[in-house]
């Protein structure tokens, strides 16, 4: 128990403070008798604790000295841990919206449309993933699996991210794009695609691999849509633009990491860019 006594003048008195459960005890009086005991219970023993570290601070302020028996001070009992900081949420990568039939409608075309240019001269099919990227971003984030209009045709635009040259390919910075429209589940599966595909695309295995390394499919994402972004070609947000969502997606890509035991460095290590100069690029960016 601690002892606190207060000899100045014609005073000697001691303070001796004791916490049990949720109730705080005193017991006080002129130094060399018995003293008083008194008791105060709290609801609960948060309360008490409370009580006591109050107690205690008012006591020193008084000019009362601590004389514990043993020539130290006993330590006050120990306090709740402060709460662990509120981990920051991702941004919503979609505006909220509430799909209606004209918006599926259009989407739908957006995504034929786009369909049926592969294979013809890039600016055409640039052109029409963007149209698609806007008609898709006005439904606020669906799951295409979930309407009809839009199933079919997503799911053969996926397929066409791994197709031969010949039979016209989707790029997978298009890709990715709309994928950045959808909700996540969209992505899973086009990741799941790519990989059984027999013909593999070195950057579109590359994302999917990756995504299933960082173990997080809504990080692996937007890490995705960052390395297949091409800053300064038309449409592309700048280098600038580019470093400022990463410096606002790292800190969660790191967290993710090291909570598996990784690092990021690692993480960019383990991507193979071998075969593809804009992603090597990309990744050296990651840790500039």
């Amino acid at each position: 128990m601690r002892r606190f006594e207060f000899v100045e003048g014609s005073s000697s008195k001691f303070w001796e403070p004791e916490l049990k459960g949720n109730t705080f005890i005193v017991t006080f009086g002129r130094i060399g008798t018995a003293g008083q005991r008194r008791e105060k219970a709290f609801a609960d023993e948060a309360g008490a604790r409370k009580e006591y570290e109050k107690k205690v601070a008012e006591k020193l302020r008084e000019g009362y000295l601590e004389v514990t028996e043993g020539g130290a001070a006993e330590a006050a009992p120990a306090s709740a841990p402060p709460p662990a900081p509120k981990k920051a949420e991702l941004p919503r990568r979609v505006p909220a919206a509430t799909p209606t039939p004209e918006s599926l409608k259009a989407a739908a075309e957006a995504l034929a449309a786009l369909r049926a240019r592969l294979g013809w001269r890039s600016w055409e099919v640039t052109s029409r993933a963007r149209r698609a990227k806007r008609a898709l971003r006005a439904l606020g984030g669906v799951d295409p699996a979930a309407h009809s209009e839009l199933a079919g045709t997503f799911t053969a635009l996926m397929e066409r991210v791994v197709a031969p040259k010949k039979d016209g390919r989707l790029p997978l910075r298009h890709a990715l794009a709309l994928l950045g429209e959808l909700d996540v589940a969209a992505f899973t599966r086009a990741a799941e695609v790519w990989l059984a595909a027999p013909d593999a695309v070195p950057a579109a295995t590359t994302v999917a691999r990756q995504a299933s390394a960082l173990g997080q499919p809504e990080l692996a994402l937007r890490m995705g849509m960052l390395l297949a972004e091409r800053p300064g070609q038309a449409g592309a947000p700048s280098e600038e633009g580019w470093s400022k969502r990463w410096t606002r997606l790292r800190p969660h890509v790191e967290e993710q990491l090291s909570s598996s035991g990784g690092s990021l460095a690692s993480w960019a290590q383990s991507v193979d860019a071998s075969k593809d100069a804009h992603l090597a690029s990309r990744l050296a960016r990651l840790e500039a």
